[in-house]
């Protein structure tokens, strides 16, 4: 029973927020208006800004190394997200924004599978905000290109008598923002239910000692599908995003 309460604290100290930083043989102590997690969301946002300020070299001639590698990322999502979701006049204004998303929540989700750091896209107060710039690009940008009328006229589909309007216009009101509370709930629900899995694995360690050593090897393939998982949540959650916001600036298609 004390190793079983011994390994949820153990797992709940890893993947919740806190205000100390466990360093190699060190503790930090964070001040109280520094959350662990809100560190991490400042070094993930520093590194993205040292990978495109410092690392990129845009006026290479021919691109190079790691300049190679971003531009290609970059090309998947202007190629294969924005101009499918938005058009090509709509898809070069808002790649930056779906290139933003995708390299910030995959830094994030790297920076969770280094021990040194923490997992930040497992807090929902980082998804959130996140969800609402999309949801901010779906109502705002919206009201800019079709006026206030015609972002209403958006909840009220072509042709549906008046009688069901009424019922439908509600909905599909209210499904903008479960859109948005969707983006926010699958990527903080996948990136924390892997971990739990992968210490909950090393928990059973503790508890049954070296009979249960093959779950080291379990969560060493774990661990190794994160990667993958790191990549596919940071692309899908860009990708929603970009249909999402693509469904209110093109509801005609």
């Amino acid at each position: 029973m004390q190793n079983s309460d011994a390994v949820r604290q153990y797992i709940m100290h890893h993947v919740t927020d806190s205000h100390e930083w466990a360093l190699p043989f060190l503790k930090v102590q964070l001040p109280p208006w520094l959350s662990l997690h809100a560190l991490m969301v400042l070094l993930g946002a520093g590194f993205l800004l040292l990978l495109f300020g410092v690392f990129y070299r845009r006026h290479d001639a021919v691109p190079r190394g790691l300049t190679n590698v971003l531009e290609m990322f970059v090309s998947f999502i202007h190629k294969q997200v924005s101009i499918p979701c938005l058009g090509k006049e709509d898809a070069r204004r808002m790649t930056p924004l779906f290139c933003g998303f995708f390299f910030f929540i995959l830094i994030l989700n790297f920076m969770g599978l280094i021990p040194l750091f923490a997992t930040a896209t497992a807090n929902i107060g980082v998804t959130g905000p996140l969800a609402i710039i999309t949801l901010g690009f779906m109502i705002f940008g919206s009201i800019y290109r079709h006026g206030v009328l015609g972002f209403l006229k958006l909840f009220t589909p072509h042709g549906v008598p008046w009688p069901i309007l009424i019922l439908v216009a509600p909905l599909e009101f209210i499904s903008m923002f479960v859109k948005a509370f969707a983006l926010t709930v699958r990527l903080f629900a996948n990136m924390l239910a892997g971990h739990i899995v992968i210490f909950a694995l090393l928990g059973l360690v503790v508890m049954m000692g070296w009979m249960a050593l093959p779950a080291v090897l379990m969560a060493a393939l774990i661990y190794i599908l994160e990667i993958f998982i790191a990549f596919l949540q940071a692309f899908i959650f860009t990708l929603l995003s970009a249909m999402f916001i693509g469904q209110m600036y093109h509801p005609q298609h």
